[in-house]
């Protein structure tokens, strides 16, 4: 009976120092205060994704240049959120920490005692730094199964996020279509097209790839812009006159038939002609390109300009100042 009672006792001493050395090891993790971070959120949701063709006006085309705007129109549902994350910080358990902490803390708890009993003295007025943490330092330090406090030591886990809704509103967005494709069929034949930076498509019809095409019997363009990535497309049409697809071929001729195999009367005729048929800016355009391949023989440019101004009474700018 002796010998089996001494032997449970044995064992519980066992398993008791057994559980005070796992407590030694593992330690208390030291809780600090909480840490919050603020930040703002912006959640943007579509609402409407559309593509616009403006051909501009008039919609029947009487003359061969059009200036094309394409756009993208977004309009979404704006909502602002404040966000705070909250995070529980601690000091990680290190053992060996306690071979110096166990004294210093000893030396604290005596100095925090002897602080509280001045402080009575001094009607409250030493700062809580010394009444309060000191004490607190001690009786961590002391404690062999807690570090002390350390903000340079300090983890944190997240332990929850909070979200506000602050405000909401609808945004409208136009961008310019830019440098993207435009698609422009011209009866059985579509045309792929790119439009500039500010999302201008320049149709030209007397200039390639209309040029090389019979548009006698072509009545509209039909133009046509897709976006691949978000599944949306705008259409848009524009009747050509009939009256503008019979002096297209004969326009073209005038415009980039060779003019250096011609004389300066040939040149006027052509010039006079363009003007004729109502195409002004075909006119001018032409005028300055033989203004250009004149530069280098001031006297055939001067007999241009003599003999254009004589025939159709056009005015051209002294080429000096070109």
């Amino acid at each position: 009976m002796f010998k089996r009672s001494t032997f449970n006792l044995s064992r519980a001493a066992v398993g008791g120092a057994a559980l005070s050395g796992a407590l030694l090891l593992s330690g208390c993790a030291n809780q600090m205060s909480q840490r919050s971070e603020h930040e703002e959120r912006v959640e943007r949701k579509l609402l409407e994704h559309s593509l616009q063709i403006d051909v501009g006006e008039p919609k029947v085309l009487e003359l061969p240049q059009r200036r094309v705007r394409v756009s993208e129109q977004k309009r979404f549902e704006v909502t602002e959120f404040e966000v705070t994350r909250r995070y529980d910080r601690y000091t990680p358990y290190q053992p060996w920490r306690e071979l110096y902490e166990i004294p210093l803390g000893a030396v604290a708890i005596v100095a925090g005692v002897g602080a509280n009993v001045v402080n009575v003295i001094a009607l409250g007025n030493l700062p809580e730094s010394v009444t309060h943490d000191w004490l607190e330092y001690g009786i961590a330090g002391v404690n062999p199964f807690m570090n002390v406090q350390s903000n340079g030591r300090a983890q944190q886990n997240l332990a929850g996020i909070s979200e506000v809704r602050k405000d909401q509103r609808e945004e409208f967005t136009r961008l310019p279509w830019s440098e993207r494709l435009v698609d422009v069929k011209a009866g059985k034949t579509t045309h792929a097209l790119t439009t500039d930076r500010a999302g201008i498509l320049r149709l030209n019809l007397l200039d390639s790839p209309f040029s090389e095409q019979n548009l006698n019997q072509v009545g509209t363009l039909h133009l046509q812009v897709f976006d691949e990535d978000n599944g949306v497309r705008g259409d848009a049409s524009l009747l050509v006159s009939s009256g503008l697809r019979g002096k297209l071929r004969e326009a073209h001729e005038l415009i980039f038939d060779d003019l250096e195999d011609d004389d300066v009367g040939q040149w006027v005729h052509r010039v006079k002609r363009l003007s004729e048929l109502g195409l002004e800016e075909e006119a001018s355009e032409l005028e300055q390109s033989l203004i250009e391949l004149t530069r280098n023989d001031p006297e055939l440019q001067s007999e241009f300009v003599r003999t254009l101004a004589k025939q159709t009474g056009r005015l051209v700018a002294d080429p000096g100042a070109q």
